[in-house]
């Protein structure tokens, strides 16, 4: 695809051919693109602009990027096109969520298999009938480096919507009436944790036809605190990282072999 609005470089997220490696790991918040980067050998700043920072250096041996996103599926999905266009084809998403099967801890993590959509971006790629999965080499991979961190890793269905203070404070809402309806449906299915990003991120992902995954930090659950269970917090997205990064040290050797 050719760049669009922009002579030689991506319009949003200011980069070209080889400013990144195939292997992106991405992030909302710019902040935490240099924490990231810290876990990389020989990192070096790229550049910033607008919610994008990113950072660039090697795993193995490997070149590997990290990317920040902002927070949502439009700008997320802005991200990854312009990736895309610039050679990467492997993704892992390490975000923060909250919990919502009551079993998932603040603290703990959640690989995501696949996202409920109940968001706008993927509307725009796909018809709703489409699922929004993971990558089944990139989960592997999550679910292998998890086993190198002490915290609890569950895997399963990761529910994505637009508005986050819709989900928590969904009485102020006129359609309030529908998101607690749908809130209680998702956990009954079973669903683990809810972010923001994910179902975009892998619907662009099938489409461009390139690997996506997630991996989130659980700050907390709303579930088990209406429950009157224990509710422990926790903001720290340093094993999220590590998982992520380990992730995606296994699947830049399995290219090299």
């Amino acid at each position: 695809m050719e760049l669009v609005y922009a002579d030689q470089e991506e319009f949003h997220l200011k980069i070209k051919k080889g400013d990144v490696g195939r292997f992106v790991i991405l992030c909302g918040d710019p902040g935490r693109c240099e924490k990231i980067a810290r876990y990389f050998d020989d990192p070096v700043f790229v550049g910033s602009n607008r919610e994008y920072t990113i950072w660039s250096g090697t795993l193995g041996g490997v070149k590997v990027s990290t990317c920040s996103t902002g927070i949502g599926g439009p700008s997320a999905a802005i991200a990854l096109e312009e990736l895309i266009h610039c050679g990467a084809d492997t993704f892992i998403r390490v975000g923060t969520s909250g919990g919502m099967a009551v079993e998932v801890k603040g603290g703990d993590l959640v690989i995501g298999t696949a996202a409920i959509r109940m968001e706008g971006t993927s509307k725009e790629y796909a018809p709703i009938e489409y699922p929004a999965v993971a990558d089944h080499e990139v989960v592997q991979a999550l679910i292998e480096a998890a086993k190198e961190v002490p915290q609890t890793a569950h895997v399963g269905v990761l529910q994505c919507k637009d508005s986050f203070y819709g989900q928590h404070d969904p009485d102020s809402m006129p359609v309030g009436y529908e998101l607690k309806d749908k809130w209680d449906a998702w956990v009954r299915c079973g669903a683990m944790a809810s972010e923001m990003e994910s179902a975009a991120l892998f619907i662009v992902g099938s489409v461009r036809r390139v690997r996506v995954g997630s991996i989130m930090t659980v700050f907390a659950n709303q579930t088990r605190r209406a429950m009157g269970l224990d509710d422990p917090k926790d903001y720290d997205t340093d094993a999220a990282i590590r998982v992520a990064v380990g992730a995606m040290r296994i699947l830049a050797a399995e290219s090299a072999r």
